[in-house]
């Protein structure tokens, strides 16, 4: 392969849509302004929050390692 080869890569740009998915939960904050549920005293809103940073990158490892 020459350097003006584009690269191939396994699967298709459905993979993306993960990014959709963990864009669209943390922009809708309706979906986690809320106190109840809590969690060892943490209200849900901080907790989600965290939660969803924690989530969001193992998608992101996902769309990496299917890319790849």
């Amino acid at each position: 392969m020459n350097a003006q080869t584009p690269r191939r890569t396994r699967g298709g740009r459905a993979w993306y849509l993960l990014f959709v998915v963990q864009f669209a939960v943390a922009l809708y904050p309706p979906l986690f302004n809320k106190v109840d549920p809590t969690l060892w005293g943490i209200p849900f809103f901080y907790w989600f929050q965290l939660a969803w940073v924690l989530v969001s990158a193992v998608l992101t490892a996902i769309v990496y390692w299917a890319r790849a």
